[in-house]
């Protein structure tokens, strides 16, 4: 049985990840910065444009606990900020205008 769309999504999302960690399973800063500069450039752009420097805090915003690495489910955060983003431009609003940025 093939996945349903929402499962290649969840999928993706795993590799996503999986493609910037270490052997610790986890993402250290200049990972997170060279993913999100890869695979979120109009994002970025945006953010920018609006005079927000996106990528100037969100590690250490995300680092819930502290330990200089992006653990799965910080990620999930992350991607979640990013995706809220995208689901209040369907509505609408103009890129890069949530407050979690």
């Amino acid at each position: 049985m093939s996945n349903t769309q929402a499962e290649e999504s969840i999928v993706g999302m795993i590799d996503l990840f999986h493609k910037y960690t270490g052997r610790d399973d986890a993402i250290d800063k200049p990972s997170l910065l060279k993913m999100m500069k890869e695979n979120f450039p109009n994002f970025l752009s945006a953010c920018e444009h609006k005079g927000t420097d996106y990528l100037a805090n969100v590690f250490e915003k995300k680092d819930k606990n502290k330990d200089k690495k992006i653990e799965f489910s910080e990620f999930l955060s992350m991607m979640g900020d990013i995706a809220t983003d995208y689901h209040k431009q369907s509505h609408g609003a103009s890129a890069c205008s949530g407050k979690s940025h």
